[in-house]
């Protein structure tokens, strides 16, 4: 008998692509396809960016000077200004007060935010302890304090006249002769750019400062 050859099994891996799924198996379900991925959050404790400064306001020495323009005739120069005499207070005080009323005018004048290089005080009477301190280490390590300029600086009358300007000075007529209270008044005047204090008998400053001081 003729031998007829068996027909090719046809296994299942072999076959193409099924539109449905074979019995008993499930399809298995579409993974969606991702989309942009938003922008990450900040983590905690990490700073965002920092916007920059905005630039520091110029003052008026960095601005740039302004071009000059056509040269055109030349303004009349302003008259020099007259520097304003100084505001004089007196405070009534004996010569034994004096030099208290003194330093209670001097720490007035500090709270109110004078710089103690600001201000001088002179005496006619014995001296302020603070120069008598000085002194004691010298004539020039006296003088050099008052050439920093950054202290109250303490002067007898007899050498008041070597002081240079400041913007307040003090007197305190806490004795001495009547000689002294018109040296140390006249320097006074002279020396305050702003402001005079006088602590003594009223009567005694009145009649040297009417004398033409």
């Amino acid at each position: 008998m003729p031998l007829i050859p068996e027909e090719p099994q046809i296994h299942e891996k072999a076959q193409g692509p099924r539109a449905t799924p074979a019995s008993g198996r499930t399809a298995p379900t579409p993974r969606p396809v991702p989309g942009p991925r938003p922008a990450a959050p900040p983590r905690p404790g990490r700073p965002g960016p920092v916007r920059p400064a905005p630039p520091a306001q110029r003052t008026s020495r960095e601005t740039p000077a302004a071009k000059p323009g056509p040269a055109g005739p030349a303004a009349p120069a302003a008259p020099a200004a007259t520097p304003a005499a100084a505001q004089i207070q007196l405070i009534p005080a004996t010569p034994d007060g004096a030099l208290d009323a003194a330093e209670e005018a001097v720490d007035l004048l500090l709270d109110s935010g004078r710089t103690p290089g600001d201000v001088l005080v002179i005496t006619t009477g014995d001296p302020h302890p603070w120069a008598a301190h000085e002194l004691s280490f010298g004539d020039a390590a006296y003088w050099a304090q008052h050439d920093a300029g950054d202290d109250v600086f303490y002067a007898d009358a007899a050498v008041a006249d070597r002081a240079a300007s400041r913007a307040v000075v003090v007197v305190a007529l806490n004795g001495g002769p009547e000689a002294a209270a018109v040296t140390a008044l006249t320097v006074a005047h002279s020396r305050a750019g702003a402001l005079l204090i006088v602590c003594g008998d009223p009567q005694r400053i009145n009649s040297v400062l009417g004398a033409g001081v």
